[in-house]
């Protein structure tokens, strides 16, 4: 009877799972289309509105051709300098494939054609290679391509220089809340600052995950902790680059270094702070390892909730494999079809940005309306206060994008940083899988994983505030000790 429960339970989750990838094809084909067109609707409307041409990454590639100190981009023939390496604090590495490499029905119908004309441009990009190496002295390393929207947000940053664009697109909420930052003079990201204010004896710093903002442990973890450790630590929670209350500059490619530039000019400098323990949630994990990598010596505990460490296997390439992991094309689960949206389609996820970001206070309302104000909205303001730009180039230029910087990350970890690791993962999470944290310790074995039972991406933390504040109180205390 046994036996034939099981083969019974076997049958029926193997046919779930043909009927999701049966549904997930017809889906997501239907989504590839419906991005295509939109790409084109948006062209329109943005001319219209905007009064000028709006790259996105459906856009063409240029060859671009790599020197001392340059980069050279060309295109029919035509050949200039797009970024000086030298002196701009960005660089192409640092950008993700992924932006304007996704396989989808539209790209495979149509890669007959586009290799067509790539064969027939061979000798025009020859010539255009020789002309490029002239204007060099022959100083040319090598040549790769980049998509031509990268080329145009490049542009504004030829010589290092900054100018940010502070009006929001007319997809973007304008409301006082989401552009507060743009009316103060201050380049700096928004940060909650609590515990100690006199004789403070140590600092930690909270990073939040991907759409989500500073409220996701200010509103949670911090009225949970004692009395004790807010009279000895200092706490900061960020609003990282392009989410919550911090600046959401349109012409900003949101790479990792952008991101750890803001959180030292908005944390560390402003505040003095010298050392510090660093709690990190999800996408706020990869941030909170290249932080510890530039601050080896400074970090006194490294806390890490639901790492997206996907190593990728021999001979595939990282970033993809990321891609296709946090974003997997699937209906179900629903977490997972929601991120796929978002990893996949520019314009299908821009449209989403429309309905719910910038209506944000209108949802916001209806929630408290529908449950008579029982519960709080923190969660559905951190999930609506961000623009599609920061949204779109954060998750692929740094959960996709750092996908083969990773294991550098945590062997520096392992290497050079003598603190203590703690890993945190709900047993049910089903967007970044429990493997993830155990893939964590393979690289760096004093790490601890505790896997907590019953508790997914969000109830880690959200539901078990009060007794996750006694384990953080714990951990820094160990490592002082």
């Amino acid at each position: 009877m046994a036996a034939f429960k099981e083969n019974a339970r076997s049958s029926l989750r193997l046919a779930g799972k043909v009927l999701n990838e049966a549904i997930s094809f017809l889906v997501f084909t239907v989504l590839d289309i419906l991005d295509f067109l939109l790409c084109y609707t948006y062209k329109v409307i943005d001319f219209i509105i905007e009064a000028e041409w709006k790259p996105c990454y459906c856009s063409s590639t240029k060859e671009a051709i790599t020197s001392s100190g340059t980069i050279l981009v060309s295109e029919q023939g035509e050949s200039k300098i797009v970024c000086l390496t030298s002196s701009s604090k960005l660089h192409l590495e640092e950008i993700s494939d992924t932006l304007y490499t996704r396989p989808s029905l539209v790209s495979e119908v149509s890669k007959s054609t586009v290799n067509e004309l790539k064969r027939r441009k061979l000798d025009n990009a020859a010539v255009i290679q020789q002309s490029c190496e002239r204007l060099k002295n022959g100083s040319v390393r090598s040549t790769f391509t980049v998509n031509s929207t990268i080329v145009e947000m490049l542009q504004g940053k030829i010589g290092g220089q900054k100018s940010h664009d502070l009006t929001p697109r007319w997809s973007d909420c304008d409301c006082k809340t989401c552009n507060s930052w743009s009316s103060s003079s201050k380049d700096s990201l928004f940060v909650r600052v609590d515990g100690a204010k006199e004789n403070v004896q140590e600092d930690v710093i909270f990073i939040h995950g991907f759409i989500s903002s500073s409220a996701f442990w200010t509103e949670t973890l911090f009225p949970n902790f004692s009395k004790a450790a807010k009279s000895k630590y200092r706490l900061f929670a960020v609003d990282l680059l392009g989410f919550g209350r911090s600046p959401k500059p349109t012409d900003s490619l949101y790479t990792i270094r952008e991101h750890l530039d803001m959180i030292e000019k908005s944390v560390l400098e402003p505040h003095k702070v010298k050392s510090f323990h660093i709690v990190a949630h999800s996408l706020g994990c990869i941030l909170a390892l290249a932080l510890a990598v530039k601050y080896p010596g400074s970090v006194k505990s490294l806390t890490l909730i639901a790492p997206p460490y996907f190593p990728a296997p021999k001979g595939e390439q990282a970033t993809q494999y990321m891609m296709r992991r946090v974003a997997p094309r699937r209906v179900w689960p629903p977490i997972a079809f929601g991120s796929s949206i978002a990893c996949w389609y520019e314009h299908v996820s821009r449209t989403i940005c429309l309905v719910i970001c910038k209506n944000h206070r209108l949802w916001e309302f209806l929630t408290k309306l529908v449950t008579r104000n029982r519960i709080k909205t923190y969660l559905i303001e951190g999930f609506c206060c961000h623009t599609h730009n920061a949204a779109w180039h954060t998750l692929h230029n740094i959960i996709c994008g750092t996908a083969g910087k990773i294991e550098g990350y945590l062997d520096t970890v392992r290497n050079r940083l003598k603190c203590e690791v703690t890993v945190f993962h709900g047993e049910d999470d089903e967007l970044i899988p429990v493997e993830c944290s155990y893939n964590v310790q393979s690289r760096i074995p004093r790490a601890h994983v505790k896997v907590v039972e019953k508790k997914d991406h969000i109830t880690i933390v959200v539901g078990r505030q009060r007794s996750f504040a006694r384990e953080l109180e714990e951990i820094w205390r160990n490592s002082t000790s």
